[in-house]
């Protein structure tokens, strides 16, 4: 469980302001003045956020020049705090963001630890209290590795929980509901719980049929034909198994019977019917259960191994495929997602995998699929979504458990089916979108499941949702400023 608390930043340098509103100026004069340097700030901060972002047009002829490439670690803590960088306080109404997050390029995981490993060759190493602070998190970094790749799935990839249920004292309940029960077991225990369900009925029988006719001296008179017997041609236990086992399956084979010379052979012969037309009752619905469960039916919907993280429509989006294939197909088919991570509040109280749910398209209708051809289902990172304040860079440092389940109906059997996957944060791609797999075939749409896994990279910011739409806003506030400064510079010249 505290495999999925979310990792510490590696290193705290990284971190540098960014306000939440930009300050308009009060008068036109100072609109002159501090026009050209807002543009060149909110520029430096569009860059840093989305190194390959196109900039909104600008009104006027002229259009002022953008430093080319955002200001260096190292200017900005010169900036910030010229004497002691780790002593400087933020600014009053700023936040912390990983400046190096913003930036970092979607290049292959073998490609980025070759880059940092050569980048880290060619920094010296800093002396004092930070370059061991810095140390002491650069050998932590392999550890928390190993932690992430031998840490326990809350659900696996074919669907099954990993949860162990324990220590269960009130184990009657399970009697209470012995049909499900029955079924629930494994296949091998199955076929035992079924046989003996018929053997021991036949033994008991048989067992009472012999003690009655030792009782009533059927036993001592075998071979007598003026003996009127209670049940014929039954004299040992072979011979009452055999009666036993013909009433029951009512073979009749006409050599052993009940005769009306005893009432407590007529009263056997009722209840081991009786007996075992709820043997066959019982053992039959769950034989029929146990073949046609929906279970199976499981395994032919499939999810992509990977989900992947890019823009659509102007929002940033995680996506991911589903697919049947069976021909039948899936009546009234739903789909819900989970997110499995742990976390402590602020009270102090640590929750172990705590389960919040991942908006599918609930409140428009998206989550309910007319799964006939592959779809690929999409969750908008918004305000109301867990990953909205989550980068490229802060995906890897976090660890979670995305669970997709998918409901529906049997089109063959009525039964409800119900097929889950797991995605954990290593199987997400930022930066990818998935290939079409449909093309148009003879008159018909054919689907090919050999391109079902297939993505490609796109051209993806590696800054969050939030922090996007934080740059909106600015670039939203940032043309009525350059908008005013214009309208000031012509009528200034103006005669």
């Amino acid at each position: 469980m505290l495999a999925y608390l979310p990792r510490p930043p590696t290193d705290t340098s990284r971190y540098g302001t960014f306000p939440q509103k930009p300050e308009l100026p009060a008068a036109p004069g100072a609109l002159a003045e501090d026009g050209w340097q807002q543009a060149g700030t909110a520029a430096a901060k569009r860059g840093a956020l989305m190194p390959n972002y196109p900039s909104l047009p600008r009104r006027g002829g002229i259009v002022p020049s953008e430093p080319s490439s955002p200001p260096s670690r190292s200017s900005l803590d010169t900036r910030h705090c010229p004497s002691d960088p780790s002593r400087c306080p933020a600014a009053a109404g700023a936040r912390w963001y990983p400046l190096q997050a913003l930036s970092v390029p979607n290049i292959p995981s073998s490609a980025r630890s070759k880059t940092s490993a050569r980048s880290s060759a060619a920094v010296p190493v800093l002396e004092g209290p930070q370059g061991r602070c810095r140390k002491l998190l650069e050998e932590d970094g392999p550890v928390l590795q190993a932690g992430k790749r031998q840490r326990q799935r809350y659900v696996t990839k074919v669907g099954k929980c990993q949860v162990n249920l324990g220590n269960i004292q009130e184990k009657k309940r399970f009697l209470s509901d012995i049909f499900t029960t029955i079924v629930d077991l494994k296949y091998r225990w199955f076929l035992f719980v079924f046989m003996m369900c018929y053997i021991v009925t036949w033994v008991v029988f048989g067992t009472v049929y012999f003690f009655d006719a030792w009782a009533r001296g059927d036993v001592g008179h075998r071979g007598d034909p003026e003996w009127r017997a209670c049940i014929e041609n039954v004299d040992d236990f072979v011979s009452a198994l055999l009666f036993s086992v013909e009433s029951q399956r009512t073979i009749g084979y006409g050599s052993r019977m009940v005769t009306a010379n005893c009432a407590e052979g007529v009263i056997l012969l009722m209840a081991q019917s009786i007996v075992g037309s709820m043997i066959d009752a019982l053992m039959v619905g769950c034989m029929f259960v146990k073949i046609s469960r929906p279970k199976k039916r499981a395994q032919t919907l499939i999810f992509s191994k990977n989900c992947v993280v890019s823009r659509r429509d102007e929002k940033l989006c995680l996506m991911f495929r589903v697919g049947d294939l069976r021909e039948s197909h899936m009546v009234d088919a739903k789909i819900r997602a989970k997110l499995i991570k742990s976390r402590q509040t602020a009270e102090g109280e640590f929750i172990p995998l705590e389960q919040s749910e991942l908006n599918l398209g609930y409140d428009t209708g998206e989550d309910r699929l007319f799964l006939v051809e592959p779809q690929i289902i999409c969750h908008v990172i918004n305000r109301r979504s867990p990953f909205w304040d989550m980068s490229a860079e802060s995906l890897r440092r976090e660890q979670f458990e995305i669970i997709i389940i998918l409901e529906g109906i049997v089109e063959a059997t009525g039964m409800t089916c119900q097929a889950r996957t797991s995605y954990t944060e290593d199987e997400i791609l930022w930066g990818y979108r998935f290939e079409p797999c449909m093309s148009l075939e003879k008159g018909a749409f054919r689907v090919d499941y050999s391109r079902f896994e297939m993505t490609f990279e796109v051209q993806t910011p590696a800054a969050s949702a939030k922090e996007l739409q934080e740059l909106k806003e600015l670039e939203r506030l940032e043309q009525p400023t350059l908008g005013l400064y214009w309208d000031h510079i012509l009528q200034a010249r103006a005669p």
